[in-house]
């Protein structure tokens, strides 16, 4: 029996999802430094006096440093392995997260910003490659959409630090607090092993045995006889084999889709503090509005995991991006606090719940030589997308003040043009298991 196949027959033990739950701490740390700058900007942009470009601005250059960590990481996580840098990108953001606490000008913030989002970046597509070569294929939809379910928390816990520490004690306590997951490092390097797949691949066959019969003994399963795949040890590849033949067509599907989800997410999210103080709701309300629809993430998140396994990855995806450019629709149109409530409720389920799906999809599209590469592209492409997108807004509102309607409005065209990329090119991966979904 092969190493994959061993993986993929397994059933699910006690150390299949204590990998989640580490990789999701990490994934859950990461969201509340981006949820936290949200919360931030917003005071930020009445004691410094910041223009709402400049307020765009911050919010784009954490997505420049996304877009570079993204790129750089991924291709690192295909020679040098997913734990080395998963580990290596949490402290980065980390101890950057810390910074911005001490920053005392604009042009300074900037640059903290850009580390923070170069950890950030590379981190995430890192993390959900190590689960998905870890997880059997029955269950590979649900596991990687569970861990992307840490998100919300993480968003849910920023909200809550903004809305008990700011007011209170200033956006730099909130900086400090979020550096914390520097620590949870220690922890992270004696855990989570090194995917087996990517051992095998990096022609390492007896350290992929070793943690295969780690698995097989949480499972308490027998040893069963493994053989080497045969496959060559493979050599690093890069941004061209994205685009050969065979992998082209996923290519393009996924760097729309990551491109319309990730400039619709920060798009609204960065800048949702921010606009529902312009509209009149005073600061400590809106800090609790958006805490009402960050918890609204939750729900989208395990609808999603229940049904990405049942309905498919394409089928879900669809549903909840649909989901996602009505809400925005509305929400652009609202004006009363129970239906702003109501639809940021909405496009907090439908985004999110997309998102866990959107992980699960991307790296089960490539073969294990190229998992990080295409991951990791994908999702700096999609930063690209993330940082226009606050600079967009900024743009709007300074050219039609209060004309909220045109922000969603856009948000709304953006998903739409993702969602005909998923209609048109995405294909079915649910049940396959990696080795056949290379081919």
């Amino acid at each position: 029996m092969k190493i994959n196949e061993r993986l993929d027959s397994l059933p699910l033990s006690r150390l299949h999802w204590n990998i989640v739950a580490a990789s999701g701490m990490g994934w859950m740390f990461d969201a509340a430094d981006s949820g936290l700058v949200s919360f931030v900007l917003a005071v930020l942009a009445k004691e410094w006096a910041l223009s709402p470009v400049q307020v765009g601005r911050v919010g784009s250059m954490g997505l420049v440093g996304m877009f570079a960590g993204a790129v750089l990481v991924g291709l690192l996580a295909d020679r040098f392995g997913r734990k080395l840098l998963f580990q290596t990108t949490l402290i980065v953001f980390s101890v950057a997260t810390g910074l911005c606490g001490l920053t005392g000008t604009y042009g300074a913030l900037l640059a903290m910003r850009f580390l923070v989002g170069f950890g950030l970046g590379g981190e995430l597509p890192v993390a959900s490659t190590l689960v998905t070569e870890f997880a059997p294929k029955a269950h590979r939809g649900k596991m990687v959409v569970i861990l992307e379910s840490f998100w919300a928390f993480g968003w849910a816990l920023a909200a809550v630090v903004a809305f008990l520490f700011i007011p209170r004690f200033g956006w730099r306590m909130a900086f400090f607090l979020g550096s914390l997951p520097a620590l949870y490092v220690l922890y992270l390097r004696r855990f989570v092993p090194e995917s087996p797949r990517f051992l095998e691949a990096a022609g390492r066959f007896e350290e992929a045995v070793a943690v295969v019969r780690r698995v097989e003994a949480a499972c308490g399963q027998a040893p069963a006889e493994l053989e080497p795949s045969g496959r060559e040890p493979a050599s690093t590849v890069g941004l061209g084999a994205l685009w050969s033949a065979g992998m082209a067509r996923r290519t393009a599907m996924l760097w729309l889709l990551w491109f319309s989800m990730i400039y619709s997410y920060y798009g609204i999210f960065i800048w949702l503090p921010s606009l529902l103080v312009a509209s009149g709701f005073g600061m400590v309300k809106s800090f609790a509005y958006v805490l009402i629809m960050t918890a609204a993430q939750v729900p989208g998140y395990f609808s999603a995991a229940w049904l990405v396994d049942r309905w498919g990855r394409k089928p879900t995806l669809i549903a909840y991006m649909a989901g996602c450019v009505v809400s925005s629709l509305a929400f652009g149109h609202a004006v009363a606090a129970p239906s702003v409530i109501t639809w940021g409720c909405l496009i907090s389920f439908f985004n999110l719940g997309a998102w866990g799906v959107v992980y699960t999809y991307t790296p089960e599209s490539y073969p294990t030589a190229l998992r990080g590469t295409g991951s990791g592209w994908a999702s700096g492409i999609g930063r690209v997308g993330g940082i226009i997108a606050p600079l967009v807004v900024g743009w709007i509102m300074s050219r039609w003040p209060g004309r909220q309607d045109l922000v969603f409005l856009q948000f709304a065209l953006v998903v739409l043009a993702g969602l005909a990329a998923v209609v048109g090119l995405g294909e079915e991966t649910k049940g396959r298991s990696l080795e056949e979904i290379a081919v």
